[in-house]
């Protein structure tokens, strides 16, 4: 099967679909027939949305997703789900020194909490199988390049650990589940953040789209469980 409109007739979600990740993944799938519902909680980022008015996507504001009740009423549309991309997340760069519970809890709510919850929900509305896909990162598996992430890289290493624990729990229900684990995505506002790193060697947001792609896809018929390295040159 060629890639070609193999998202046609198929509803995706997609959350964090407004960030520069998200926004690559949405449009990679509208190019291939998709049909995409887009949480969103931060009023600045719906109303600049490039594809809000696009007749195959629903963007949907506002939505909380580390909110149980938020969650469930927004997958509660989403009957006959395909597939379900979480991005949504948060990074904080935290030396040991400045760690406390908050800071805890606000990298677990955004990372771990928000896509348990989404997986949970979307798993309800999959009929005869389906796809997900989460966002773990490198340090969540290769944790001595966490240094002074300490909060994130626990968090990350949850949606890490999450997504092997249901890949094998969902395994009867045909609903393949996996996650990427990319470096540096080359994104504004890392660039910001990082204004003197060689972003040469950061992954482009479309070549991270395409891998979300495909395992989100009905051509991958056999990987679940699988924790995949996108690490562009770093």
């Amino acid at each position: 099967m060629s890639a070609g409109l193999e998202f046609e007739d198929r509803t995706v979600v997609v959350t964090g679909g407004t960030g520069a990740l998200g926004t690559a993944v949405v449009e990679l799938l509208l190019a291939r027939g998709a049909q995409v519902r887009v949480p969103c909680f931060d009023v600045d980022e719906y109303e600049r949305c490039a594809y809000r008015d696009h007749e195959q996507v629903q963007v949907v504001h506002p939505v909380n997703l580390a909110d149980d009740a938020a969650v469930e009423a927004f997958f509660a549309d989403a009957d006959g789900l395909w597939a379900s991309i979480h991005i949504a997340g948060g990074f904080a760069f935290t030396p040991l020194p400045e760690v406390d519970s908050k800071v805890i809890d606000q990298q677990v709510g955004m990372n771990t909490t928000t896509s348990l919850l989404c997986c949970r929900e979307a798993a309800r509305r999959m009929q005869g199988g389906g796809r997900i896909v989460n966002v773990s990162a490198r340090p969540a598996i290769d944790a001595r390049q966490g240094a002074q992430l300490t909060p994130y890289v626990v968090a990350k290493a949850g949606v890490a650990a999450l997504t092997q624990a249901l890949a094998s729990e969902l395994l009867e229900q045909d609903i393949l589940v996996n996650a990427i684990a990319p470096s540096v995505i080359d994104t504004p506002s890392n660039r910001d953040a990082m204004a003197d790193a060689d972003f040469s060697t950061w992954v482009k947001p479309v070549d991270a789209a395409e891998v979300i792609a495909f395992l989100a896809s009905p051509r991958n018929r056999v990987v679940s469980g699988a924790l995949v390295p996108v690490y562009g040159k770093a």
